[in-house]
């Protein structure tokens, strides 16, 4: 058997999907104030790279941090759930999730979940050399949608890993973890990962790096927006913003206008004015404490089962499993 024969792939997303996507946030978030934009707008090649550099910069912790943490949780959530098959939402290069194939055993399935399907075929055939018990089913599909997953064996594990949680905001946790508890049968497990609430100026160092990658990565939406939309932003009309909001008890990342901004988007037909000193929200990271996190998953029909963290208590990962049904 050849590694391709246990690598297959499906589009659940339209091919023009993130198109009409991307033309609709920004139409939405361009023409409200404050502006925003989703987070996901990011991720495209150069995008992706910087955001692995970022990873690997002395001052954020979080994919560190986590990658521990799973070296300890992967062995304890394949003796708890068994499970036959891992679910991941957000896969990208499925970096992290050999650590819970190579604990879960085989044979074992697995569904990674994203929207870069070239992402998804390296990353499938990749695992499928490593891992020859394994069987990978891709889903090039956005998981904040209805998501319908394919026939696999059960019992099965979601994992939602690397804080990614925290970029939705409450309302938007709220539904997105209810859609995920419709997805779980009663023996099926939801391992999340959060970034935890800890001193503000660790959090904010963590996305306000001295060496400028991620305030690349920041500019890096006005790119996208040039490219696909016929924009014409100067990055350089902008300054990369990282504060703290102790409050809502997360980071924003923004982009502050130097000057007065006069910006046209022809492929929305738009155009868009930022006054001196206005501000463009680019991103919500929030953070969180062990009984929110049993609160959230509480108000989405689950249990936390299992709890782990770092040393130094900076991240989280969370076993969730499906709250009995009130009679």
């Amino acid at each position: 058997m050849t590694p391709n024969s246990r690598f297959t792939l499906t589009r659940t997303l339209p091919i023009d999907a993130t198109a009409a996507a991307l033309a609709t946030d920004v139409t939405q978030g361009l023409t409200r104030f404050p502006k925003t934009l989703p987070p996901k707008w990011f991720y495209d090649a150069r995008g992706s790279e910087l955001f692995e550099q970022i990873t690997e910069l002395p001052v954020y912790y979080p994919t560190r941090a986590e990658a521990r943490i799973l070296q300890d949780a992967a062995p304890e959530t394949a003796r708890l759930t068994g499970a036959r098959t891992l679910v991941e939402l957000g896969s990208g290069s499925s970096s992290k999730t050999r650590l819970l194939l190579t604990a879960l055993g085989t044979p074992l399935t697995y569904v990674p979940v994203d929207v870069s399907e070239s992402a998804l075929t390296e990353a499938g055939h990749a695992l499928t050399a490593e891992h020859p018990g394994v069987t990978v089913h891709a889903l090039v599909a956005d998981f904040q949608q209805r998501l319908r997953l394919p026939e696999c064996p059960e019992p099965k594990i979601l994992a939602f890993l690397g804080g990614t949680l925290g970029n939705l905001l409450p309302a938007e946790r709220h539904r997105f973890l209810a859609a995920l508890r419709a997805l779980l049968g009663p023996d099926d497990a939801l391992l999340l990962g959060t970034d935890l609430v800890k001193d503000p100026a660790t959090l904010v160092a963590a996305y306000d790096d001295p060496e400028g990658v991620t305030a690349a990565f920041n500019k890096n939406v006005l790119h996208v927006l040039n490219r696909e939309l016929g924009a014409d932003f100067d990055p350089d009309d902008f300054t990369h913003v990282a504060a703290w909001d102790s409050e809502n008890e997360w980071i924003e990342m923004r982009l502050r206008a130097r000057r007065a901004v006069a910006a046209k988007l022809p492929g929305v037909d738009l155009s868009v004015d930022f006054q001196p000193g206005e501000e463009l929200r680019t991103e919500v990271s929030a953070k969180f404490r062990r009984q929110g996190i049993r609160a959230e998953l509480a108000a989405a029909g689950m249990r936390l089962h299992r709890w782990w963290t770092d040393p130094g208590h900076r991240f989280a990962v969370s076993l969730a499993v499906p709250a009995p049904l009130a009679p």
